[in-house]
Order: C-alpha cells, then structure tokens, then sequence
C-alpha cells in the first residue's frame, strides 16, 4: 500500500534527488517519490525502518512523520528553512567582508586581512561546509557543497582570496532567495487548498458542541451557520440557503440548497442557517478527496521531470570530468600554458555544474499546474496527465449527461395495435420503477404529475438488460422496454426503427404496443467545447452512446464531432475505443470523457480518462485520470489550457537553464567569465526559474 509522508529539514532539492535514489535500491521497496515543492515522500514499502535508516545514514537531520491529507491543515510550518537566522548570517559575512575591503589597506603589511576574508568566508560557508562533510562522509562527491568548497579553497590556494569569499556570500546570498521564493510557492500552493474545513457545529442533547470534523459520525447533525464552511458531506433536514460552491467546482455562481438536498464538505454557507445529517465521515468526504488528490499528484511525474532527474545525474559529473580536464590538459600538452590561469577557469566550471535550477523549478511549475487547476475545479492526478492533456489530438465523448443534459422529458407517447396512450404510459412506468436510469427517472416525474397512482405491488419480477432495457412483470404480464436493439432480439414484429430522438419501446406479452419518445437537450456550452478543442489543436471528436443511431446522428451533426458509433453497450464502447486508438498512430493522446458512473472501463483504457460532473462520486475520482468537478464540457477545454500554458513555462525553464549554464562553461573554458560572473549566472538562473514556475499558479482567463 503507497502512503505519504512528511519529510522534514530537507532544504536542498538534490539531497532529495539522492534520498530518493537510495530508498529506490532499498530491498522491500518498491516505490519512492519525494515531492520536496510540498516536503512530501510517497513511499511503498514492506518495513518503514530500513527506509529511515538510509535516509538517517544520508542526512541525520532529515525526519519522517506520517501524513494524513484529510487531518493536515493546508498551511503547514515550515521547518527547514529559517529566514530570520540567515539573513542574520549573511548580513554579518556581509560586514567582514565589507571591513576586508575598507581597512585592506592598513591591515595588508600585518596580514590581518586575510583573517577578516577568510572569517567571511567561513561565516557565510558554514553550512556549505558541513553539508560537504556529510556528502564527503557517505561516499559521495558530485555534490553542490562538496563542488563549492572545491572551487573556493581552490582560489584561496591560488591567491584569489577576495573572489572565494565573494562566491562563497554569493552562493548564500542565492541560496537564500531561492528559499524564499520555493517558501512562497509552497503557500500559494496550499492556499489553493485551504478550504478543508476546521470545525464542526454538531447537535447533541445537551446542546451545539463545536469539535473537529474527524470526531462527528455518520448519521449525526450538525448546524452550519451563515459564513462557515459546510464540514462534512451531508444532506440538509432544514433550512434553504446560497452556498459557494467554487472551493469544490471552480464556479463563482452560488447554488441553492433546502432539504432533501445533499450538500459537500468544503463549500459555504452564504445566507441562512443549515440542519445537516452527516452521511459520510470527513475522511471520504469530497474534499478530503480533492485535498488527498492534488497533494499526492506529485507522486506521478511526467516524462519531463524524469529526464530532468537523469539528466540531473550526468550533468554534474560530466561538467566535473570537463573541468578537470581543462585543469590539467593544456598546462601538459600546451607549452605556454599558465598552470593557475587554467586551474582558474576549471574552477569555474565547478560553480556552474549544479543542476539546481532544473531540479527545483520543473517540479514545481508542474505542480502550480495542478494547484491551479483544482482552484478550477479540474483534478489532476498527475503531473503525467498533464503532459498528456498538453498533447491531445483525440477527444472521445460519451452523449448522455456529458454533451447531453443527461435529464430526459417525455416528449410524446406513439400507440401501436391498438394501445391506449394511458395503458402504454402506466406499463412502462411500472417496468422501470425500480430502475436508477435517467430515463427511467423522467418517466415517472412524468407520470407523477399526471397524477397517476402507481401500485408497486402490481410488479412482481424485475430485471436489468445493460444496454437494452428493463423485461418485468406486470400484473402477469411480461413487459419489455427499452432500445430497438431489444425489439429484435426479442424478435418483436414492429414497423419503425429508425425514430428521429431516443425512443423507448414497450413490448406487452410479445405485442409492440408503441413507443414513448424521449428528448435529452444538449448542454449550452457543448458547441463552445467542441469548437474550443478544435482551436487548442484537437484533430479528432467522437461521440459514443447507447442511443439509436437517428438520436446520435441528431445530436452530431448538431454540436460538428467528426463521428459516432451508436447502439451500444457497456463492453462495445471499450472495443470501439481500442479501434480509435489503433487508428491513431500520430504519437498524439486519446483521452475520453464521461459522467463517471457506468464509463469507468472506457474511462480507465484511454490515455486521459476524464469523470465529468463527478463531485461526490467515489467511482469516478477512483478511476479518472483528471475529474471534472461540474458538468460542463468547457472545463475540458480550460484542463488543455492549464496543461499547455505550465507545458510552456516548464520547457520555457529548461530551455533557459540549460542555455545559460551552457554559455558559462563555454565562457569559463574560454576564460572569459570569472568566478563572481559564474556564481551569478548560477544562482540567478535558479531563481529566475523558480519565480517562473511561480507562473504556473495564476489563474488567468483564456481563449482558444
């Protein structure tokens, strides 16, 4: 079983990547992923003590304490990075270093100078040189640290003192905004999470007793005042108030709720008080789910992110390999050559060789990404996902309640062979009384407000068709109702089958007895969708239903998808989706989006599986790639969006690391750039990486 974990006082993004690699290798392991933007370990292991064993033998100071996305308030403390201690340190290396140069000139015949410089030095490289000696310790050597006390002892040894102790101030001075700015990220993170709820009103005989929502029980009420956070998920006994609902769906409109209505943890009560019965502890609440979803989506990276930790691997030894080579090389082969000119430019090299920039920002950019998305209402249960989002080429969609409002009204009631209307309505709707079907629901609201009495006795046997119908018992009678597919496989003789709309047939003792004509209106904004993922580069749109092809085609030719296939059932959609994937073979992804209750096979072969208006539905968030957590089909179009815009600014990262750092070892090779110019680059690479990952996290508008 994969659990999370919290990893404390880990303030460096390659000792991550090297806990990460131990714990890999570990026997019992089976899958390890720190996510260090949230300070979280994903872990699948047989023993927890190996695991703080390895990471104890590869930073001591590092602890481990277990996770719990549904207890854990949104804004944690943060533990590994103290701002008020550093910047006293660096203000007081900054001061010796400032009295190095003022007095240099009294103090050089005494060579007291070199005292304040090298107590600069040492001030502002303390924790460089302990991290050093820690990595030097466990074995290890293509470390930031161990680099960075390499290339600045090696200047002091060739008389460039004042340029170690400003590299070195350097290298705290980047140190330290970059913590601010991975500090600042990591809130603005969770405050796209802060809506989990932190209190509970609940009912008891002696009175209202606030407590925490963990303590309050299935079955019990409780009271949501006006202005609070609805707690847990529930239904409401009395009142009628707005809520906002926008924590959960990403919609600013309020929704109304009065009793009998079901309400979700995470959203607020706006006008009136509420009476709820709980009808799920917190921990399988929705936004428990939505918290546990966002905060464990890191655990899935993308492709990029991978080669980005491989890359990362390479790149500080290789870089270290080059700068020994420019070192020793031409001072050997180069008569001329000057020993220390070349041993400086190496030392260069070594400042520039730590892949930091990358290490940090990719995966945090990916992850405002996802933060972003949930602030919408769309989760992403991936930073995989999101890359396959950012390169769709083919969208299947599932009709009914997806383009469809999936709410069908009876339109008309066609008799055959000589059926009353009345008879042929009162059949049907007793044959489908004890189904959960859309239409089946529409039925009887229909024949309810007729006022027609309907005598559940009168039914004495019930059975499901997937994808057919209903076959019942009715007063003796054996009634069939359901798709034309029914009719021939019963071989019921009729004189209709292609009908202009969703026809449900009803079949009395093996007589056609006529049919109910059916109208499901499709949603305002499937057009817009359809349209907005043909502009984000969409190449291909299918529909997929269980409909009557005449429904289908209706409905098609409406909205401009390419193509459909109608009639069928729950296990035609797979075989019918495997063949649009088969057909693909441009490298592009597939993603299908349904309504998440009876799509979950399709939904789980796609590449991208979407659950439409999934709020509340444990199957949907379970087998869904990425839940959308309203109905409305544009929120497909906003998820591509998301996904392209933090696709843009995640290459856009690495495209500017890698050519800075590039031109560095070029420069420093050359002996163009100097050591100050180098640590610069490198440390101002990072930041301005990390502050454009940041990006990521804004909710902006967008057109397609």
């Amino acid at each position: 079983m994969r659990n999370s974990f919290i990893i404390e006082n880990i303030d460096c993004p390659m000792c991550a990547l090297k806990i990460e690699d131990a714990l890999k290798k570990l026997p019992g392991v089976s899958y390890a992923a720190i996510d260090f933007t949230n300070q979280r370990l994903h872990l699948e292991a047989d023993d927890l003590a190996p695991v703080r064993t390895e990471i104890k033998r590869i930073e001591p100071d590092v602890t481990l304490r277990p996770f719990d996305a549904a207890a854990a308030p949104a804004g944690e403390k943060e533990t590994a990075f103290h701002l008020k201690k550093e910047v006293t340190t660096l203000v007081a290396a900054l001061s010796l270093f400032g009295a190095y140069w003022a007095f240099r000139g009294w103090l050089q015949p005494s060579g007291l100078h070199h005292g304040l410089a090298l107590a600069a030095y040492l001030l502002a490289g303390f924790n460089v040189y302990r991290g050093a000696f820690r990595t030097i310790r466990q074995g290890g050597f293509f470390d930031e640290n161990v680099l960075m006390v390499i290339a600045t002892v090696g200047a002091i040894a060739i008389d460039a003192v004042s340029e170690a102790v400003a590299v070195m101030i350097f290298f705290k001075t980047g140190e330290l905004l970059q913590n601010l700015a991975v500090a600042r990220s990591r809130r603005s993170i969770r405050s796209l999470l802060a809506s989990r709820p932190d209190r509970a009103t609940l009912q008891t005989p002696a009175g209202l007793r606030a407590v925490k929502p963990e303590q309050v029980g299935v079955g019990e009420t409780i009271l949501v005042r006006p202005g609070e956070k609805v707690p847990l998920d529930g239904e409401v006994i009395s009142g009628e108030t707005s809520l906002d609902t926008s924590a959960l769906t990403g919609e600013p409109a309020p929704a109304r709720a009065g009793a009998g209505d079901a309400v979700m943890a995470g959203m607020i009560n706006l006008s009136a008080s509420l009476v709820v019965r709980v009808t799920r502890p917190f921990s399988a609440s929705s936004i428990a789910k939505v918290l546990a979803l966002v905060e464990s989506a890191a655990a899935r990276k993308a492709a990029t992110e991978k080669f980005i930790t491989t890359f990362a691997r390479w790149y500080t030894p290789a870089v270290v390999a080059m700068a020994t080579a420019v070192a020793l090389l031409p001072p050997l082969l180069l008569s001329d050559a000057d020993f220390q000119t070349w041993v400086y430019r190496a030392l260069v090299l070594l400042v520039i060789s730590c892949p930091c920039a990358l290490v940090i920002s990719i995966p945090l950019g990916y992850f405002g990404g996802i933060g972003r998305a949930s602030k919408s209402g769309i989760l992403i249960k991936g930073s995989n996902f999101l890359d396959a989002l950012a390169n769709l080429k083919t969208v299947v969609f599932d009709k009914t309640g997806t383009l469809t409002r999936g709410r069908f009204e009876l339109q008309e009631v066609v008799t055959k062979n000589g059926y009353h209307k009345s008879a042929l309505l009162e059949y049907a709707a007793l044959a489908e009384m004890h189904s959960n079907h859309p239409i089946a629901r529409s039925i009887l609201d229909k024949v309810h407000a007729k006022g027609i009495f309907l005598d559940e006795n009168a039914v004495t046997a019930h059975k499901d068709l997937p994808g057919r119908g209903i076959e019942a018992v009715v007063r003796g009678s054996t009634i069939l109702v359901g798709n034309d597919a029914l009719l021939h496989q019963h071989r019921v003789a009729h004189d209709v089958c292609d009908i202009q709309g969703t026809a449900l047939h009803v079949v009395i003792d093996g007589n056609y007895a006529g049919y109910l004509l059916m109208g499901d209106a499709v949603k305002p904004d499937a057009a817009e969708a359809v349209a907005g993922l043909r502009r984000a580069g969409v190449e291909q749109i299918v529909m997929l239903t269980g409909d009557n092809p005449c429904a289908a085609e209706a409905v098609a030719g409406r909205l401009g998808i390419d193509a459909f296939h109608a009639s069928l059932m729950p296990e035609d959609k797979v075989t019918v989706l495997e063949q649009i994937m088969a057909r693909s073979d441009d490298g592009g992804k597939l993603a299908f989006v349904g309504d998440g209750i009876n799509d979950a096979p399709v939904i789980a072969r796609a590449d991208v599986g979407v659950a439409m208006g999934a709020l509340g539905s444990d199957a949907a968030i379970e087998t869904a790639d990425v839940v959308l957590m309203t109905d409305s089909p544009m929120k497909l179009v906003e998820a591509v969006h998301i996904a392209r815009q933090t696709r843009t600014i995640v290459w856009q990262n690495i495209v500017m690391a890698l050519s800075v750092k590039g031109l560095f070892v070029v420069l420093g090779a050359m002996g163009v750039a100097s050591m100050w110019e180098a640590v610069f680059a490198d440390m101002g690479v990072a930041l301005a990486a990390v502050v454009n990952a940041t990006r990521a996290l804004k909710t902006t508008s967008f057109k397609l």
